[in-house]
């Protein structure tokens, strides 16, 4: 039986993000940029519910569709307002729902303005 080509122009699901963002490998799962100085607002997102932050430079993110198991990669960014900032992020807390990380520079754990993550994974 020969293979052919599906197109349609909208893609549905009945909840949370579509099968086919989850069927594909390669692409981000979920991702977030948001302002975390003074409080965070979220700029932009994909599959992020929201961001909260526990203390300076600790954030919180909690996905909109869980994630099917806990192996996912994150990658992030950030920048503070001295410009002297080493982009780093170390993740805590890995669950299907959310994740923990830390934004640092080379004093510590700071605030960042923008920070920036993606998710990675099944």
């Amino acid at each position: 039986m020969p293979y052919g080509t599906i197109g349609c122009d909208t893609l549905n699901a009945s909840t949370g993000v579509l099968a086919t963002q989850n069927g594909m490998t390669g692409i981000a799962k979920a991702w977030v940029n948001f302002n975390g100085s003074g409080g965070v607002a979220s700029v932009t997102s994909f599959n992020v519910s929201s961001v909260t932050r526990a203390s300076t430079g600790l954030y919180t993110v909690n996905f909109t569709t869980a994630m099917p198991d806990a192996n996912y990669v994150i990658v992030g960014y950030s920048t503070s307002a001295s410009n002297t900032f080493i982009s780093a992020t170390s993740a805590q807390a890995k669950t299907t729902s959310a994740f923990a990380f830390y934004s640092l520079n080379n004093a510590g754990a700071v605030d960042g303005n923008p920070v920036a993550v993606a998710v990675f994974g099944n």
